[in-house]
């Protein structure tokens, strides 16, 4: 995905200044709403089922909000050239790319992790967050999670992990490298330790499809049904476990 003449060029220090700073407004934030409405310092297992969305709009609000600020500062001002969000016929690959890595890709990473880390790399422990997400959303509030896990996440992420992270570092290092940094960048931010080694993996191939096809359209196809896969299976409507 590198620049083409009289694409903007994003640099790496606005990229990362970008995320920082967008975490930072999103931590303080989420940590405002808890304060506002009484649960602070509670577990999430004891937050209403309305909570989770609230938070979500906490943490994505800032890093819109940032993307669009250096799409203004310093691109075109038009988000969805300045980092690639369009999509072709041939994006459409990406849903059943999404769910191989969702059914392989993961197996064949844990598989080993397993074997050598029981304790440390359970299928329980991989799928417990989402499962405990999902358990404490019944009835309406399980089809808004299920809206923001499948279509509100991939379009965030991608946007900011591949659009301007992939996106600052393409044509100034090595675009292995570049590959490489950026899904160890997108696996760190989730914080969850246990997931670590299965986004690293997923980033991989999110961001070689954006390297490969200069937008992020194939990429949110593939992390959409990723996640729609994820869904289904902590639902119990493909019988895999």
């Amino acid at each position: 995905m590198r620049p083409v003449p009289g694409e903007p060029r994003l640099t790496v220090g606005v990229a990362a200044l970008t995320w920082l700073l967008s975490w930072i407004a999103a931590y303080v934030l989420s940590l405002a709403v808890l304060a506002g409405t009484g649960y602070l310092g509670e577990p999430a297992t004891k937050y209403p089922s309305w909570m989770t969305p609230v938070i979500v709009s906490a943490l994505w609000v800032p890093v819109l909000v940032g993307v669009r600020m250096v799409s203004a500062r310093f691109g075109t001002a038009r988000v969805r050239d300045d980092f690639g969000l369009r999509f072709r016929r041939v994006d459409l690959l990406g849903i059943p790319l999404g769910v191989a890595c969702q059914l392989v890709l993961i197996e064949l990473i844990y598989w080993p992790l397993r074997a050598g880390f029981p304790d440390a790399f359970a299928r329980d422990d991989v799928e417990a967050p989402a499962r405990d997400l999902f358990d404490r959303s019944p009835g309406f509030w399980r089809v808004v999670i299920v809206v923001i896990v499948v279509i509100g996440a991939p379009l965030v992420e991608e946007l900011l992990y591949r659009g301007l992270i992939l996106r600052s570092l393409d044509g100034r290092i090595n675009d292995v490298l570049a590959l490489v940094i950026s899904a160890a960048w997108f696996g760190v931010a989730h914080l969850q330790g246990v997931q670590l080694p299965g986004l690293f993996a997923f980033g991989l191939v999110l961001g070689f499809c954006a390297q490969r096809t200069g937008r992020l359209g194939m990429g949110v196809l593939a992390h959409a049904s990723f996640n729609a896969t994820t869904v289904a299976m902590l639902l119990g409507v493909t019988g895999v476990r």
